[in-house]
């Protein structure tokens, strides 16, 4: 099974890119099945309903998100019918929406996601180690492919999730941070992992607003209004080849493409 994970979509531009450039990622790897994290899809922060069934309409299988998911108030009655678009699951009881979902591939099989938040410079929300934990062990009666979105700030949160998942999940792919690191590998126990799989939005930018406000935000310290640029766009993510029987994972590709 081959697995498209597309990271952080920003914005118009990032939306674009993705329906340019998707119809070609997924010929070339021959790819099964398209997760994308969405959470800034809208205007650079959020998601709506309509962006969510745009980035459907592109091919993507499941949405998922983080931090940013309630910036558009209108999200709320969407996510809590469309068990599609993730939000973290370790939210506390009687938030709205769905953090997991299990599907039926296009060809036959199963996959699983989980989406979780990290909590090491972010809200304070319940532990995603244990929800992970929990939520990995009821999926794992239904499918063994599953894939975790971990939207975290940390880089050592995301490396010990990381293991502490190895040999339970698919793939642990850390989101969040909009900057592509260079550490993909499959760990000891069939666990592909990455800190962070990257944005999807503007190259000449400060991870997705245009780089004159944020350099002059870090002299002033005054808020400012952000802005998403015009220009090229980079698509980043990385592509799973996944033992569908066991839910190993063999191989671990990052990818990167510039449109136009």
């Amino acid at each position: 099974m081959k697995v498209l994970f597309v990271g952080d979509i920003v914005g118009r531009p990032g939306r674009a890119a993705v329906k340019a450039l998707l119809p070609r990622i997924i010929e070339r790897n021959k790819i099964d099945f398209v997760i994308v994290n969405g959470e800034n899809a809208s205007g650079g922060f959020g998601i709506t309903g309509d962006t969510a069934k745009e980035l459907f309409s592109f091919g993507a299988g499941v949405i998922t998100s983080g931090n940013h998911i309630w910036d558009k108030k209108d999200i709320l009655p969407y996510i809590s019918k469309e068990d599609r678009l993730l939000r973290p699951l370790n939210f506390p009881p009687g938030v709205p929406g769905f953090g997991s979902i299990v599907t039926h591939l296009p060809g036959g099989g199963t996959i699983a996601v989980l989406n979780l938040q990290g909590r090491v410079f972010m809200p304070a929300i319940d532990c995603p180690f244990r929800t992970a934990e929990a939520e990995v062990k009821r999926i794992r009666e239904r499918t063994p492919n599953i894939i975790v979105d971990f939207h975290a700030e940390a880089t050592s949160e995301k490396v010990a999730l990381g293991y502490y998942l190895d040999g339970k999940v698919s793939a642990v792919i850390g989101t969040h941070t909009h900057v592509q690191t260079a550490d993909e590998k499959v760990l000891p126990g069939g666990t592909a992992y990455i800190t962070d799989a990257g944005m999807t939005g503007p190259a000449e930018s400060v991870i997705g607003v245009r780089k004159e406000q944020i350099v002059e935000k870090f002299l002033t310290q005054m808020p400012a209004r952000f802005e998403i640029p015009s220009g090229p766009v980079l698509l980043s993510g990385l592509v799973l080849d996944i033992n569908e029987k066991d839910g190993r994972c063999s191989s671990v590709l990052r990818v990167q493409l510039t449109h136009p």
